[in-house]
């Protein structure tokens, strides 16, 4: 039998909220029809789709990345500000459209106000300079009598808009990217970039774009960009996505070793600088682009549409996130709405895809602490990998008084388990929340939108130990009282 054995006292780190991010880009149907429709019933005074922001509460995103990606390569952000009809169309040369900046810095910062969230931008580290990121700051959280912050109170926001969190750039080392920079370039922009962005406000994070493309010099980039700017920063971050091009079910589940491997030799660079160069300042992960993202390019707006095996992946990749929780302190699934994302919308109403399941149940059960579980059973073979075990387990405790468990069956057949807890006892009613359906092909649409979904059953564990039994291809959460 499969075993998870639970220590309330060893644990991993505080878990940060910051992990249940999410990610906002000018790409496709994200913005424009998606969480801005301008004109529909179901928006708001501001042209804020209500649908997609109840089902962003519902997702627990307490930060949102924006407004790129690609985008923000090439993005003047000047644009998209004061009197909507003065503001100019530009052709868009990361996804090949026009930009109209109707929806634009103040836009963004009002509704995230409204989903709950904080606000997290990228600035154009690309095509642009280190004047218009310092410029951005200022009108953003000035406070004195200056041109930016007073241009933001003629537009309307007497207030600063206090965001806290500010990213150097996206994806510098691709190839792809609008102003692509060597590891040295980069070192040197971020360094200088981060200098003027904190000479206007000391107190924000910074981020800094490590590697997107995992190639040869992501090592070199790591430690060049510590050495330079390492005082400045707070955040590295990382991308990847993720997908079953060979559908093979079995190599699928086995990216959960991907994840491991980059987390832990990322974790193992930072913790090596940081000593190397006797850092006061913590600077930590942040992988602010993941998902499943592999059918779908430019031509259709990236509108992936995902099944039961991409829900599974989703939550492998969460329970990554919270066994680094030492070290992973954001994440942001790529991307929210419309845009290979969890929440699709058309004119009459919204669908949440089988994604959008795993997302909610980790967020909302998660608490403030990550726990070392052991677990061991069965295991399987998979994308050149062997002794897996079958259950990929994370887990929470929550003020000391419940435990959550995440755990994923890999296999498409009953798993069973008996879950020890190795101090104190289970107390009081608990339960189980069940994201499953048919087969692992399994999608939802407006036509049938419940193939993939969730579904709650009661528990009322007794002692110091219960046997569950887990379905086929499922993830289930489980909430765990105890004293």
């Amino acid at each position: 039998m499969n075993k998870i054995k639970i220590d309330p006292q060893r644990t991993v780190a505080a878990l940060d909220r910051n992990v249940f991010g999410g990610f906002a880009e000018h790409l496709g149907r994200c913005i424009y029809g998606g969480i801005y429709d301008e004109g529909s019933p179901l928006t708001d005074e501001q042209g804020f789709r209500t649908d997609v922001i109840a089902a962003l509460r519902e997702m627990g995103m307490p930060i949102m990345r924006y407004p790129g990606g690609n985008f923000v390569s090439g993005y003047r952000w000047t644009d998209g500000i004061g009197p909507r009809a003065e503001r100019p169309a530009r052709p868009e040369l990361a996804w090949h459209t026009v930009e109209p900046n109707t929806f634009g810095t103040d836009e963004f910062v009002a509704w995230c106000r409204k989903v709950g969230t904080e606000p997290y931008i990228a600035v154009n580290c690309g095509d642009g300079d280190m004047r218009e990121a310092r410029d951005w700051v200022e009108y953003c959280n000035g406070t004195q009598n200056t041109y930016w912050a007073n241009r933001r109170r003629a537009n309307g926001a007497e207030q600063p808009h206090q965001v806290r969190y500010w990213g150097i750039g996206n994806e510098v080392d691709g190839p792809w990217q609008m102003g692509m920079k060597t590891p040295q370039e980069y070192a040197r922009a971020c360094t200088e970039f981060s200098k003027l962005m904190k000479m206007v406000d000391p107190t924000i994070k910074l981020v800094a774009s490590w590697t997107s493309g995992w190639f040869d010099d992501w090592v070199e980039r790591g430690q060049l960009i510590m050495e330079q700017a390492g005082t400045m920063l707070d955040y590295m971050s990382i991308h990847w996505y993720v997908g079953n091009r060979d559908d093979d079910f079995a190599a699928y589940m086995a990216l959960s070793e991907l994840c491991e491997e980059r987390l832990t030799a990322s974790a193992g660079l930072l913790r090596a600088m940081s000593a190397c160069l006797k850092l006061k300042n913590p600077v930590y992960l942040s992988v602010d682009e993941w998902n499943v993202w592999y059918r779908t390019r430019g031509d259709d707006q990236l509108a992936e549409v995902y099944n039961l095996e991409d829900a599974l992946v989703v939550a492998l990749q969460m329970n990554a996130f919270i066994r680094h929780a030492d070290m992973v302190k954001m994440a942001n699934i790529a991307q929210i709405v419309n845009v290979i994302a969890p929440l699709v919308t058309r004119p009459d109403g919204l669908l949440r895809q089988s994604i959008y399941y795993p997302f909610a149940a980790i967020s909302q059960a998660a608490g403030d602490t990550a726990l070392d579980l052991y677990w061991e059973g069965d295991t399987f073979e998979g994308g050149g990998h062997s002794g897996l075990r079958v259950l990929d387990v994370a887990g929470t405790l929550a003020n000391g008084r419940e435990v959550a468990l995440f755990v994923v069956n890999r296999s498409q057949a009953p798993a069973e388990a008996e879950i020890v807890l190795q101090e104190g006892a289970f107390a009081g009613q608990g339960s189980a929340t069940i994201i499953n359906g048919p087969d692992v092909k399994a999608t939802n649409s407006f036509d049938d939108p419940e193939q993939v979904t969730a579904r709650e059953a009661p528990l009322s564990p007794q002692g110091v130990s219960l046997v569950q039994v887990f379905e086929p291809h499922s993830l289930t959460v489980l909430r765990l009282p105890i004293c």
